[in-house]
């Protein structure tokens, strides 16, 4: 199943903050939609602004209904309309996410309703968030709430710079090399990334490197290609990993409706 701007109404702004994307969605049809997430490096909020809570998630058979933070590694997730629905969705790095929401180790493998976080906040804030008359007056609202929570807590600059690194070589970098440019030692850096980011720098960029394969994929390319240009040893390896990260072949990722929208929603 693929979307069409019939089905789904999708907003961007026009403005982005460091380490934070977001955007808004609006199923135009209140029809029943199920949808199998594919995991990003990234965690995400999902704030279901729908005026009777119609987004409900299903994780690993478990139901969950409202706003959740989906955290690095969730597993097996879909997310299903029951009627009318909007949806900010907001996607955090995890340098950001660990300043935002509190250290991401707590989220790793994790969907986690959006109250169990903020508190009574969440509720204040889907309230100010549905109450705005446009998408730009909820994308302000959002990165005015983004800012501040991020000012509060910072992770280490070392492990920053290591993510930073890792994210634009598409995960093709060693941890060691990573360890000799901020001036740690391997262990360091692999203990201070996992307990600030929530995964180890390995697996940080073992999930950079499948995202690009996996939008590569969805755009149309054949996984020979795909595991050339990803880094892979070869298209066996490229299989592997698509496997470990989502239950899915290569052809099932490419096919995944969750991706369909990504090029329009986080351009």
């Amino acid at each position: 199943m693929r979307f069409d701007a019939t089905e789904v109404e999708i907003a961007v702004p026009a403005r982005r903050l460091p380490a934070v994307r977001m955007a808004g969605f609006r199923q135009r049809a209140p029809v029943r939609r199920d949808i199998g997430m594919i995991a990003h490096p990234a965690v995400t909020l999902l704030i279901d602004l729908s005026q009777d809570a119609s987004l409900s998630f299903d994780v690993n058979g478990a139901a969950r209904r409202g706003s959740v933070v989906v955290g690095l590694l969730p597993g097996e997730l879909h997310a299903t309309g029951l009627a009318r629905v909007d949806c900010l969705q907001i996607r955090l790095e995890p340098v950001a996410a660990a300043a935002v929401l509190g250290p991401a180790a707590e989220l790793t493998g994790a969907v986690v309703a959006l109250d169990e976080i903020w508190g009574a906040e969440a509720v204040r804030v889907e309230d100010r968030l549905r109450a705005a008359t446009s998408w730009d007056d909820r994308f302000a609202l959002a990165a005015e709430l983004v800012t501040r929570r991020a000012a509060a807590r910072r992770v280490d600059p070392e492990v920053a710079h290591a993510w930073r690194r890792t994210l634009g070589a598409r995960g093709r970098l060693r941890v060691a090399g990573l360890a000799d440019e901020v001036g740690w030692s391997r262990q360091r850096l692999w203990s201070r990334f996992r307990a600030q980011l929530g995964i180890t720098p390995k697996h940080a960029a073992r999930l950079i490197r499948f995202d690009h394969a996996a939008h590569l994929l969805a755009a149309g390319h054949p996984p020979a290609g795909v595991a050339a240009e990803g880094g892979y040893t070869d298209q066996s390896h490229l299989h592997r990993e698509v496997l470990a990260f989502t239950g899915l072949s290569p052809a099932g990722v490419a096919a995944a409706p969750w991706l369909s929208f990504d090029d329009v929603a986080w351009p």
